[in-house]
This record gives C-alpha cells, structure tokens and sequence, in this order.
C-alpha cells in the first residue's frame, strides 16, 4: 500500500494560538495535515469569518508548497516521474495501483534511490511512502499535464479489479483535457456505486470532477449539489461548504447551518425547502431532490428511506414521491432546529406547516409541539410511536429521533440503545458526520444512568469528531454535556471551563438547547456544593423565552432540582407552581424516573411523617427505574429528612447506601455531603480514600491528566487532547501533586508506573 509518513514539521498545536476557536483550530491542523507550521501559516492567511468559523477554509495554503515544489524539482527526471506516479495512485483518491502500473509499464524503479537520498520518500514491498502529504501534492503538481495524463491513463489501464471501476473512472476523468458528456456520465455513475458503498470521500471527488467535465451549466449545479453532500457525509465540511457556495441549493445549506451556523437561519431555509419540495413548485437548477423511481444515467436520485441518505441532486424539478420523502426529511432536520433554538413558536410553525401541506410531522416534532403546548397526552402518543422505531439496521437520523422521543418520555434504556444503532448504522453506511450527531443525544442517558466517568470519555471523543467534521453546533451542544459530566464528578474549573465555552458559542448562534444544558450544569454544581440560592437563581433563567436562552426541555429535567434549591432558600410557592407541570408529565407518561423524581419533590415539599412517606414512594419507583444517580441523591435527602426527625438507624442506614453509591460514580462532592449527615448523626466515616490507593483520591478528569502527564505530554500537548485550556491543565497538575503528596513529575510517573 503506498501512504506517507506523518509530518515532523513543528508542534501540531502550540503554533496556532490562543484566540482560534476550537472547530477553526482543529479544522486548519487537518488542512494543514497535521504539520504546525503549516497550520500556522495557513492561519495567517485567513480572513475574520474564515477564522470565526462563518466560512469554509480554503483548500490548501499554496505558499507552503513553493519549498516543496523546489525540492522535487532538483530531483532528476526519472525519479520524478515514479514519483508522479505514486502521488497519482494517493492524491486526492487513493486506488493502491502503484506496483501494477510499474509492473505493466516495466518501470526501472532504481531511480527511487535519488529521492531515498534527498529524504523525499522510499520505497517499501506495498510501494512509495513519501516523507509527508506535502511532499506527495508537490511530487504531482510540479508535473506537467502531459506527464499527469499518462500516468492517470496508465493507473486507469491497470485497474480491472472487481470493486475498483470507481477509481479506474476516477483516472479516465483525471486524465481528461476537456469537457465530456461521456466521461461526466462514467464519473456520474461510478460516483453513484461509490456512494452506495458508503465510500462518500470518493463519490464526492467523482462527482466534483463529473462536474468539471459537464458542457452544460445545470447538470454541472447537479454534480456539485451532488458532490457537497457526499463530502458532508464524509466528515469533510470545508469542503462541503465551498461546494454549497457554487450552487443554489437552499436545502443543503440549511442542513450546513444547522451543524455549524445560526440554528434559526437554518429552520427558516429546512422549512422552505420542506414547504417547496411538499408542494411539487418549480425550483432552480440548483436545488431540488428527484423521485426514487427515476432513473438518470445509473445515478439514484431521491430520499432513500432504507439507508437515511437524502441526496440532493440538484435537479429541475421536485414532483413526485421522492420529493414528498425529501420533504419529509427537510421537515426532520427543521424539527432538530427548532430543538436546538428552544424556541417554542418555531415548534407550533413546523407542526403547522406539515399539517397544511399534508405531511405527516416527524415524532419529535409533533411530541414537542404537543407537550409545549400542555397537550401531555397527544405528546406520549406521538413519542412513543417515534421512540418505538429503533430496530437495528435503520435509518440514523431516525434512529436519532427515536433515541430523543425516548428521552422526552424517561425511557433512557431505550435512547441509549437508539443512539448506539444509530452510529452503528452511520458507520457501517460510511457516514461519519452522523457519528457525533447520535453521541449528542446519548450523553443524557450516559449521565442519567449514573456512569459519567464511563461516559465522559466517549463523549470527549465525541467532541473531537464534531470538531474535526464540521459540526460546531454539536461540539457546543457536546461541550455542555461534558460540563455536566464535571459537576458531577466534582470538577468544578473544567465545570465552569466547558459551561462558559459553550454558552458563550451558543448564545452567538441562537442554541437554546447547549446554552441551558451549561446552565444546568452550573446550576448542579452550586447545588452540590450547598450554594442554594445561586443554583435557585440560575435553574429559574431556565425559564427564559426565546431562542439562546431558556429551553423548555432542560427546563423540565431540571425541574426536581429547582424543586430543591428553591425549598432550601424557603421559596416553596413557585417550587410547588413548577413540580405542579412536572408531575402532570410524569403521571401522563407513566415513567417511574419521573415518578419517582415527582415523589422526591412532593416529600421536600411535605412535612414530617407525609415527607416520610413520600420518600419511601420515591424510592419504590427508583427500584423500577434506571437513574441510579438520583436514586442516590433521593436516598441522601431522605437520610437527612430522617435524621431530623431523629429516625436514627434508618438515616444511618439510607446515608451509608448513598455514600456507597456516590463514591462508585465519582461524585465526591455529593459524598461529602452524605459523610457531613452522617458525621451529624455521630456516626464513623470512612476516609475519602484509602490510603493504599493514592490514585483514587483523584477526580476523573485530574487522573486524566496525570495519565499523559505522566507519558511526557506537556501541559499544552494535555491541553490540546482534552480541548480545554493549559491554565485548567496547569491547575489540575497542581491538584494532582497535591492529593498525591508529590511535588514533581518524575515521582508521578514512578507513582503511576507501579499500579
């Protein structure tokens, strides 16, 4: 197989500065392929949107390639033309036909030793490895186009492998010197036969060249139409979003809004195109989605309910079914937007516009529509429905909405289980952008099931995908999630760290939805640390309208706990107003989280022995529920309520059981708080940790950072894996040292090394 070797060219990282946002960062070091210098420069050449996020990078910096370019040139003939070839075979699409080509050819291959000797690249049993990408994009542009043809056509000749007639047209279309119908439609059709492969990187470059090749204009919009959504699915957003620019395609654009702009803008485009495509109106040669039953050339056209793959071909028309099912799905994507603005009035605006156009609405949205508007037992109807179609094998994104409809009704199970099909489903259809798309939703279940050390790390590299593919709404969201994460586990600077980055980004972008989830998360922390008042305060901006703001789906899974600050701080007039609505929900949909969660706050609310009693129905309905976490903060709140009532051995007994669990989850601030009941109770308690396991005294997040500490990441290196900054990594370093008793690394790494 011939490949190249990773760049050494300069710190991926520390080269790119501060200010970058993290999407931007992450996107120019994959641009840049990794080499910081690169980076760095590709960084000083962007313009204010470019490198805010609200425009695509460009392709490659061409200043960096002039050294290249200069280095392939001293070589001598003969090498750069293996050289040529072996780019050829790997850039942009790699067909692995290098030492076929050599051999058909009878190539004398002893002239690879001048590039050897120049460090350029060497030769191995599976082919050329070139010293990194640079060198290869050099090694083929500095040929001359009589130089590339030949070797494309020779890479084309060899190619007759079963499976390889994509890439054998991919060189036929490379080596081209004009515009061709014939060629456009091979290239067309062997992008269709990539893309039902699931190889979407490939029938993007396919189709983009397809298009290139195309004398007339509108099968030319189709092709990039075509092209950008392949490279979308592919992760590649940039790229995506450049070819966007070249077409009119209001429905693609939306759907690039939605994962990396303002999320209204991308509700009013997704429920336009919806409206237009349901109506079967005329539109532009840039954006239309043809019907499933027509043919055109070998390429398959429409919304393709088995595989969840919405094409946008770009075509004249939007008749006829497959137009109905692409409305369908624009009408699924403008659901997600308006669950991420919180905005209630665009809810009510997409329920109403797919009854006036006949179309049955997505479940989430039509569950959403219901619920906001008090309709609680038409919304369990409609969720229940949507969260019953997560059968293996299905569509992703309806996979996700079923995982969502789950949530809305307290079946966290049933979402966890969605959202793995989901990306089981995505994966296996190539699909890479859907990946975190199904991690975003997942994370409630993770963290309501009691596992956030588990999760946490899924969830980071989560966050890592969005970036890397473009999906900046979803890093924010993902972000907030993890701030949720750190209130639990007790890290209160990367608590508020994640919560601030992500409000501050969502705010910008209109996200209702991340913007309250790191409020929430704010708000759990201050509650877990006996800061009532605080956490009362921000759990009531909740109820803030508008999008950006409040979110009325955070705000009824927080509701249990404004129920608490509130009592705590003696506001018990509007905590009984508030778990008023939440136990309608509960009791409509007949969740026994919810229950239970309903019966805890009816016990704060209540005295003596009706407190009693409505504690131990609370802690009924947990057995039967899934959220171990609050199960075990019912517990502590009922061991207190006991105490006070001088109910002594039962107290002790329900605060030794949540203790036990807190310490499992990692929630050392909760456990503080049962060992501060128990000491009241003159009860012995057992140190934090025990003092042959000095590692478990740290958080999850500092033994992280002890781990790469420890195999010799710098702070900055630690800072750049976990996407946080190197003042909360030089923090957690000083944690570290200080819960371990040690003052350097050297006895950190001889520390971690022993266990």
């Amino acid at each position: 197989m011939v490949t190249s070797v990773n760049s050494a060219r300069g710190p991926a990282q520390s080269e790119l500065g501060p200010s970058l946002p993290e999407g931007v960062r992450v996107r120019i070091l994959r641009t840049a392929h990794g080499d910081g210098r690169a980076a760095a420069q590709l960084a000083s050449m962007l313009t204010e949107r470019q490198l805010t996020g609200l425009d695509p990078l460009p392709a490659q910096p061409p200043v960096l390639l002039r050294a290249y370019r200069q280095e392939v040139r001293a070589l001598p003939d003969t090498t750069r033309r293996l050289l040529l070839l072996a780019a050829a075979d790997q850039y942009p699409v790699d067909t692995q036909a290098f030492l076929r080509a050599v051999t058909a050819a009878r190539l004398d291959t002893r002239p690879l030793g001048a590039g050897e000797l120049a460090g350029v690249a060497h030769a191995t049993a599976g082919g050329i490895v070139f010293r990194d990408p640079w060198t290869r994009i050099a090694a083929y542009e500095t040929a001359s186009v009589t130089d590339r043809r030949a070797v494309h056509l020779l890479l084309a000749r060899v190619l007759r492998g079963e499976g390889e007639s994509p890439r054998r047209s991919w060189h036929r279309g490379a080596a081209a010197l004009g515009p061709s119908r014939r060629l456009a439609a091979e290239l067309r059709a062997a992008a269709h036969t990539a893309r039902g492969a699931g190889e979407h990187a490939l029938a993007c470059a396919l189709a983009e060249r397809a298009a290139a090749l195309s004398p007339e204009p509108r099968e030319r919009a189709r092709l990039l139409t075509r092209a950008a959504a392949d490279a979308w699915r592919s992760g590649d957003a940039d790229r995506a979003r450049r070819l966007v620019a070249s077409t009119d395609d209001d429905a693609l654009g939306g759907l690039l809004a939605l994962r990396a702009g303002n999320a209204t803008d991308a509700f009013d485009a997704l429920l336009t195109a919806a409206a237009r495509y349901a109506g079967g109106a005329a539109v532009s040669h840039g954006s239309a989605v043809e019907s499933s039953s027509r043919t055109d050339s070998n390429d398959s056209n429409g919304f393709n309910g088995s595989n969840g793959s919405y094409e946008f071909n770009g075509s004249h028309g939007s008749n006829g079914p497959g137009a109905r099912d692409a409305a369908v799905h624009l009408l699924a994507r403008a659901t997600e937007a308006a669950i991420y603005t919180g905005d209630l009035r665009r809810c009510r605006e997409a329920a109403a516009v797919a009854d006036r156009l006949g179309i049955a609405p997505p479940g989430t949205l039509g569950g959403l529509a219901a619920a906001f508007e008090g309709r609680y037992e038409d919304a369990r109807d409609v969720l229940k429905a949507a969260a019953g179609r997560c059968g293996p094998g299905g569509d992703p994104t309806l996979l996700i909405h079923s995982g969502i409809a789950a949530l809305m009704l307290g079946d966290h199970t049933a979402a966890a289980t969605a959202a793995v099909r989901a990306v089981a489903s995505a994966r296996a259809g190539g699909e890479a952008v859907t990946v975190p798309q199904a991690m975003e939703f997942r994370t409630y279940a993770d963290f309501w099931t009691g596992r956030p050390r588990a999760a946490e790390a899924a969830t980071l590299d989560a966050l890592r995908q969005a970036y890397a593919t473009g999906q900046d709404n979803g890093a924010c969201h993902l972000q907030a999630a993890l701030a949720m994460f750190a209130a639990v586990t007790g890290d209160e600077d990367v608590c508020r760290e994640r919560a601030e980055a992500a409000r501050s980004y969502a705010l910008a972008r209109g996200l209702g939805l991340p913007a309250a989830l790191a409020l929430f998360a704010l708000a759990f922390l201050d509650l877990s640390t006996g800061r009532y008042a605080a956490s009362a305060a921000r759990l009531r901006a909740l109820a803030g309208f508008g999008p950006g703001h409040g979110h009325r789906a955070i705000r009824h899974i927080a509701t249990p706990h404004y129920v608490e600050a509130a009592v705590r701080t003696g506001d018990t007039r509007v905590a009984r107003a508030a778990h008023a609505d939440y136990d309608h929900w509960a009791r409509t949909v007949r969740s026994p989280d919810d229950l239970a969660l309903s019966a805890r706050c009816r016990a704060l609310l209540a005295f003596g022995a009706d407190a009693v009693e409505h504690y131990r129905t609370a802690l009924d309905l947990h057995a039967s529920g899934t959220r171990d976490f609050e199960r075990a903060r019912t517990e502590l709140l009922f061991g207190g309520a006991l105490r006070r009532l001088r109910h002594r051995t039962e107290a002790r007994d329900r605060l030794h059981s949540a203790l036990e669990a807190f310490e499992h989850f990692g929630s050392p601030q909760c456990a503080a708080a049962a060992r501060a009941e128990l000491r009241v109770l003159g009860e012995p308690v057992s140190p934090v940790r025990g003092p042959d396991d000095p590692v478990a005294r740290l958080t999850a997040q500092q033994l992280m950072v002890a781990r790469m500490a420890a195999e010799g990441a710098t702070n900055r290196e630690i800072a750049a894996q976990l996407l946080l900054s190197p003042r909360t990594i030089d923090h957690h370093l000083r944690g570290v040292f200080a819960r371990l008793g040690i003052r350097s690394r050297i006895e950190l790494v001889r520390l971690l090394g022993e266990r």
